[in-house]
């Protein structure tokens, strides 16, 4: 997707409605802010049981899925997703607290944003702005 023609509704609306059945929609990752001046992208996820781990506490993965969620997205919205497309080469997720239930927030940035290769970071956080996890991630940008 290229945003140079689309607003903030419009490509929020797409991104929310991408594919039939994906595993972000399967978990409730719902975007729900872009920045297209600062190049940042927002959505939240429930914690429910369905993406607990058997302690009761969010499953790593849940993260991670999030995580690289937001990372793909963020470099396919600011690519020409006619010629190009960004596939994810890396992730690196680190776990900072626990979280049992509620409702986590995930801000994505670009560290570097080349011809070929995005670099972003991730932050997971929760209600009240504590930060849960902490991702970077790579994506590679190849022709269609």
């Amino acid at each position: 997707m290229y945003t140079k023609d689309k607003t903030k509704a419009e490509i929020l609306e797409f991104i929310n409605n991408w594919g039939e059945e994906t595993f972000a929609k399967t978990i409730g990752i719902r975007f729900i802010d872009i920045d297209l001046e600062n190049e940042t992208l927002t959505a939240t996820m429930p914690v429910t049981p369905n993406i607990h781990q058997p302690f009761g506490i969010m499953h790593g993965g849940a993260s991670c899925v999030l995580a690289e969620t937001m990372g793909s997205s963020l470099s396919n919205i600011f690519i020409d997703g006619s010629k190009y497309f960004g596939v994810g080469t890396n992730i690196n997720s680190n776990h900072l607290r626990s979280k049992k239930d509620g409702m986590v927030t995930a801000i994505a940035r670009f560290i570097r944003k080349g011809k070929t290769m995005h670099v972003s970071e991730i932050e997971i956080r929760d209600e009240k702005g504590q930060l849960i996890n902490h991702t970077t991630m790579t994506n590679n940008i190849i022709n269609r």
